[in-house]
């Protein structure tokens, strides 16, 4: 049998032939036309800046009839776009096409998004024609020769989801691939061979780092997720992360590393992140975990309070708010399980907290500090009833905090704590919410007084 031989057309010619049937994207074994917008706006996006498109494969009848064996839905698409009025969508990716003005030769930049070919410019409708479509043509054939080479050329598995999201985050994926081949990745997981063949575990690095870091941030789709922290991600929360992971392989055991699943996995490492930060053995994270896969997990303290997995029964896993549900239950237990105060772990100390939620530098204050807890310690005694919740000694940190914020802004905070702590009966874990929750109350009782005075 002879070799195929290669044919460059430009796309004009080559979808003028398709239009006119000399070349047939219909062959019996043929699937339909399967592409997304997001598709079809990259492969637009490849024709006019001039970019590599692979061959397109064809058999030829004895006839000179040309079938197309592979890249029909590529045809389809370039087709739809030239003759069936198809607009490229607003969430293409660089949708900014720098092209030659005729006559002037002046620089410009068009923008595709929400355009169809006739909206293009006349210099970008011929850089569409023009471009150069490489084909390769297998002779001879027949229907079944063109059916076995239809099963040849795809016989492959086009990406998933979580594999193309994969290719978002460029910046950091030779660190993430390392990361993979840790331990903990290997062996102290529930994960089977085809989510580690099919990028399930790569997203849930992804999953977890945004948790842990960004979780203001959490993008559920993950794609969003891999392109914010390519963008907004820095190595040492890299290095945290794999830290954790060494820490966990000394402690995951068989019984309990069916947690680290390919649904919660990305919850209990933020949990890790978080008891790290105290000075606890890692031993007891494992027996909080033994416990809570022998009892906690199927405990309730209250009548009100949902088992750990009936948070998301009735939402999406990856809701922002079902995992910060999952979180504060997690914590909360897990606090409670190891006599642990939450505001030891949640920051280092007081100060970090501060710093951090008021955006200024520890110098700032540090002196003071000690003022600061004097005065909190009057105020509350002044202003607080007993049995308030705002009592709570995992309340401290946000409550310091609001008093070095009022000082800076030098607003009393009496008659807004006495009032805040009537009207209020819970309270966030996390105690940096928990300060903005404050703050935010805080400032509007400050101006609707200041309207009412």
């Amino acid at each position: 049998m002879a070799r195929p031989r290669k044919q460059t057309y430009t796309l004009d010619m080559y979808l003028k032939k398709n239009r006119k049937g000399d070349i047939d994207n219909n062959a019996d074994v043929q699937r339909n036309f399967v592409w997304n917008n997001e598709q079809i706006n990259e492969l637009i996006v490849t024709v006019l800046t001039d970019d590599y498109i692979p061959p397109i494969i064809l058999g030829e009848e004895e006839s000179s009839k040309l079938h197309i064996v592979d890249g029909g839905c590529r045809t389809a698409a370039l087709i739809k776009f030239k003759y069936g009025n198809h607009k490229i969508t607003s969430s293409v990716e660089n949708s900014l096409i720098p092209y030659k003005k005729k006559i002037t030769y002046e620089d410009a930049v068009f923008d595709i998004k929400n355009k169809t070919y006739e909206k293009l410019p006349e210099e970008l409708k011929e850089k569409f024609d023009e471009y150069q479509i490489e084909t390769v043509i297998h002779e001879a054939c027949d229907s079944s020769i063109i059916s076995k080479y239809i099963k040849r050329y795809n016989n492959h598995v086009a990406m998933n989801t979580d594999q193309k999201a994969f290719t978002y985050i460029d910046k950091f994926a030779g660190r993430i691939r390392k990361i993979l081949d840790s331990k903990f990745f290997v062996e102290c997981n529930n994960y089977s061979e085809k989510d580690k063949n099919k990028g399930v575990i790569e997203r849930i690095v992804v999953e977890a780092l945004m948790c842990t870091n960004h979780f203001d941030n959490w993008k559920a789709q993950a794609k969003a997720g891999c392109k914010y922290l390519n963008d907004h991600a820095k190595e040492e929360e890299f290095e945290r992360f794999t830290d954790n992971l060494h820490r966990l392989e000394n402690i995951i055991t068989d019984d309990i590393k069916d947690i680290f699943n390919k649904k919660d996995s990305f919850i209990f490492l933020t949990l890790f992140d978080k008891f790290a930060k105290s000075e606890i053995d890692d031993e007891k994270f494992a027996e909080f975990l033994r416990e809570f896969q022998r009892n906690l997990r199927m405990t309730k303290r209250n009548d009100k309070e949902l088992l750990f997995d009936e948070i998301d029964k009735d939402a999406s896993t990856k809701d922002k708010q079902i995992i910060s549900d999952k979180l504060e239950m997690l914590e909360k237990i897990m606090f409670e399980f190891l006599h642990i105060d939450n505001t030891d772990v949640e920051y280092g100390n007081m100060e970090e907290l501060i710093a951090d939620v008021l955006d200024m530098e520890v110098e700032e204050f540090r002196d003071d500090m000690k003022f600061f807890n004097g005065t909190l310690d009057k105020l509350l005694d002044n202003t607080v009833k007993d049995g308030s919740k705002l009592l709570d000694r995992q309340n401290r940190l946000s409550l310091l905090s609001m008093m070095v914020y009022s000082y800076k802004e030098d607003r009393d905070l009496d008659n807004w704590m006495e009032n805040y702590a009537r009207n209020n009966n819970t309270y966030y874990v996390d105690q940096k919410k928990n300060f903005l929750h404050m703050k935010e109350d805080f400032d509007q009782y400050y101006r609707d007084n200041m309207k009412s005075a």
